[in-house]
């Protein structure tokens, strides 16, 4: 990618000014190349708190915005290079290269395929600034390299993850390239594999899809599902394989610079025993997103000795704060039924409050008109039903 020196100039100078005001501005700069300089200006600027160690690096090329919308933060980014290393490494989706930079970190060798030709030149760009000199760039379809690749250690994969209308999928089968056809191929090319995926996908789905999955690992940042990633090792590298509901499943949440970490199986949630409550203790506990993706609702009651409000609810409750839990905690004001006299009394100069609602027949939308009630403040109400089947509104601060 060339960008002439003026055009180099005009990002170094407004970088920190908003795009579409320059946008307006074009016919001022008939030196510049306008538009290549706002995809530039607008990459450095969202790179600030996706990528921060890349935005303080200068002189590094950003994709256009589909592309950086896509790819990971740097936080999820350094996880998953947590989870592999060895002497070589071949990322057959190198999109950006986020992933395939802080992987590379842990490897000796590392190819880098992709099929556009423009990322790949920002990729031949970027990675020698920020001193991965290791990492080989091929512009090609990364199945088709798959095909006739020599073995590797570990093999990273990042199917697309929208279909042909432009809508998002919910299988793997729907992602582009298929990892569970080409499932006994990467094991057979690669010692390891990991293959991310959206949040959006049925995990059940995925785990039956796929036959050799050794681990999953769900990453949220802030309370927020970011990506699912699924380990794959074969009976080569790994003599024994677990049954289906028998792989750890590792849910993680990046919550103000502490990591929330909880490991279950789908075996052990099945067969674990929950008590279930109609009654509503001093605090109140919401779990983080990746547990509630993962389904472990019986296994965190359990763990931390909660009582869960009802089957469906996935809100627990306690009379002592259990400090380490990895989610939300409140502290209990009060709660009522529907009831318009007790609402008032629970409700009582209350304006605007954090609504959430779990296992309620009414949307967070319909509920804030029937309340009168504005979104913010200091205040958390949730809508939600208890063992006995009664539907009731609880009032909580943050604990």
């Amino acid at each position: 990618m060339y960008l002439s020196p003026e055009t180099v100039l005009f990002i170094r100078e407004h970088r920190n000014d908003d795009i579409r005001s320059l946008a307006l501005q074009a016919k001022k700069y008939p030196q510049v190349d306008m538009s290549s300089a706002i995809v530039q200006i607008a990459g450095w600027q969202a790179a600030a708190s996706k990528i921060p160690s890349w935005h303080a690096t200068e002189n590094l090329l950003y994709p256009r915005h589909l592309s950086l919308e896509q790819c990971s933060s740097e936080i999820t980014a350094l996880y998953k290079a947590s989870l592999a290393q060895g002497e070589t490494l071949v990322d057959l989706t190198g999109g950006f290269g986020i992933d395939c930079a802080f992987l590379a970190a842990r490897f000796k060798t590392v190819t880098y395929i992709e099929r556009q030709k423009e990322l790949c030149e920002i990729a031949a760009h970027n990675f020698p600034l920020l001193g991965l000199k290791q990492i080989r760039i091929q512009n090609a379809d990364g199945v088709e390299y798959l095909q006739t690749m020599s073995p590797t250690d570990c093999i990273f994969l990042d199917p697309a993850r929208r279909n042909e209308h432009g809508g998002k999928t919910v299988a793997i089968s729907d992602c582009e390239p298929n990892a569970a056809a080409l499932e006994e191929l990467l094991l057979e090319k690669g010692q390891q594999v990991i293959i991310k995926l959206s949040p959006m996908l049925d995990l059940s789905l995925a785990i039956r899809d796929m036959k050799h999955v050794s681990e999953v690992h769900i990453i949220s940042v802030n309370n927020e599902c970011k990506e699912l990633l699924l380990m794959l090792r074969s009976e080569k590298t790994s003599p024994t394989i677990l049954p289906t509901l028998s792989q750890p499943i590792v849910c993680i949440n990046f919550a103000n610079r502490k990591i929330q970490r909880f490991v279950f199986t789908r075996e052990a949630e099945q067969s674990t025993d929950c008590s279930y409550t109609h009654k509503i203790g001093t605090y109140l506990y919401e779990p983080n997103a990746s547990i509630l993706k993962a389904g472990a609702f019986r296994s965190i009651a359990s763990a931390f000795h909660l009582s869960k409000l009802h089957p469906n609810s996935h809100l627990y409750t306690s009379d002592e704060r259990i400090e380490e839990f990895p989610g939300r905690i409140f502290r209990v004001t009060g709660y009522s039924c529907l009831n318009k006299k007790e609402l008032k009394n629970l409700l009582n100069e209350v304006d605007k409050a954090n609504l959430t609602v779990r296992n309620f027949p009414q949307s967070v939308a319909e509920l804030r008109k029937r309340l009168k009630i504005a979104d913010g403040g200091d205040i958390y109400l949730f809508a939600t039903t208890l063992n006995d089947e009664r539907k009731i509104i609880i009032r909580c601060e943050k604990a």
